[in-house]
């Protein structure tokens, strides 16, 4: 299973958006070097308010395009970086992946897969009606979480739009990913 680093984005500062970047730099315990997320506790504020000494589960956010294909199916347009992810794939069922799945991106980064997004109110703030489209329910009932996936940086390197992303799932009794 492969897929396509489509674009990075960071953001050194609190924002919705983060910027596409030419590459970032992944820090192996920490996350996207420069970026406001990265660190070895939480760093998302409402996590902060909560608990600042609790590990950073969500170092490296990434989505899928396949989800900006979807939405504008419904009507709205969004681009690499604007739901806040810092890498954006593509070919990738990165929602269908379990947890502790390795991503080996590049020559040499590896993150592992802690979790999906929760996603918040700030979709909506971003464009209205959006935050419908990135939580659903299944045929079951169940919610579904579509606006990507976190994860921490095992092993650092750069990352660059067009490197390729191989999947490396792990051994043992698969867990789907829960919302962290």
């Amino acid at each position: 299973m492969s897929g396509t680093v489509t674009a990075v984005s960071s953001n050194a500062e609190y924002s919705f958006t983060k910027p596409n970047r030419d590459s970032i730099t992944l820090l192996a315990g920490l996350g996207v070097e420069g970026d406001v997320h990265a660190g070895v506790t939480v760093k998302h504020r409402s996590r902060v308010a909560k608990d600042p000494t609790v590990p950073n589960l969500r170092q490296v956010h990434f989505i899928h395009q396949e989800l900006f294909d979807e939405v504008r199916e419904a009507g709205f347009e969004v681009a690499p970086g604007e739901l806040g992810e810092n890498i954006t794939t593509r070919g990738l069922d990165l929602l269908g992946l379990p947890t502790g799945t390795l991503l080996r991106i590049g020559a040499e980064a590896v993150v592992e897969l802690t979790g999906l997004r929760n996603p918040c109110l700030q979709i909506d703030n971003f464009q209205n009606g959006l935050l419908k489209q990135c939580v659903g329910r299944d045929e079951d009932g169940n919610i579904v979480r579509k606006a990507g996936v976190m994860s921490v940086v095992r092993t650092g390197g750069v990352i660059r739009p067009g490197d390729p992303i191989k999947v490396e799932l792990p051994e043992g009794e698969h867990r789907p990913l829960q919302a962290v």
